[in-house]
């Protein structure tokens, strides 16, 4: 059994209700529902949630909310691996034991359903453990500088200073969009960032971390230009 997790909790600090606040005209947790959907892949896509609001926002759009997220696996300092395991294990309890999982990110609305079947055919062809989205710096981050409060400069690697930008090794980071993953090792608590990992690569026109009011902004008017120039 193939199965889809969506993390929604509903404590989010920075941008409050984030996981359901309307992106260009509808709560963002829909994309990331509907993708799964249209992605195929899936036999249960479920919304691990503490939140009854959230939970019949994911209902009524398809998705199942079987059962509700504790507490102690709600709050700012839990990572995903602990939610995903939580889900697995209730699965498991149910005599339905999923074989591979793929945790999608609810805000995450340039999501793909072909990325989410490349991502799994990676994986399965790889042999790693897990395979999740990534992406490129847009600038070399080995240039790097830190600012202090009264606006002072300073390197963050002064070795590189004089360093040309295209002599330098090309970095990426996590592109937030979904994790997949063996069922065992998301159980057994794998590290994610490591060998054990392979990494699907996007565009970074498709990539959009979304963590702050002005990172929304951003989203959304890339979405929009994204939308009609049909990308």
């Amino acid at each position: 059994m193939k199965l889809c997790v969506i993390p929604a909790r509903g404590g989010s600090k920075r941008i409050p209700r984030k996981n359901i606040k309307k992106f260009c005209g509808q709560s963002i947790i829909i994309y990331s529902i509907k993708t799964a959907m249209k992605s195929g892949c899936f036999d249960h896509i479920v919304v691990s949630t503490d939140d009854i609001k959230i939970a019949n926002i994911a209902k009524s759009f398809g998705a199942s909310v079987p059962f509700l997220r504790p507490k102690k696996l709600a709050n700012d300092y839990v990572g995903v691996i602990p939610v995903v395991k939580h889900a697995i294990e209730w699965f498991n309890s149910q005599m339905q034991s999923p074989s591979e999982v793929c945790c999608v990110y609810p805000t995450a609305p340039f999501l793909k359903p072909i990325s989410i079947r490349k991502g799994y055919n990676q994986m399965k062809r790889t042999g790693a453990d897990y395979c999740f989205t990534a992406t490129s710096f847009d600038y070399p981050i080995q240039r790097a500088i830190q600012i202090s409060v009264d606006n002072r400069v300073k390197m963050l690697n002064p070795k590189y200073i004089k360093t040309r930008s295209q002599d330098l090794k090309k970095v990426y980071h996590d592109a937030g969009q979904f994790y997949w993953g063996k069922a065992k090792s998301w159980i057994t608590e794998k590290p994610l960032f490591s060998k054990n990992a392979t990494a699907y690569i996007l565009p970074r026109y498709l990539v959009q971390d979304i963590d702050t009011l002005e990172d929304w902004t951003r989203a959304e008017l890339m979405y929009l230009t994204l939308k009609k120039i049909k990308i």
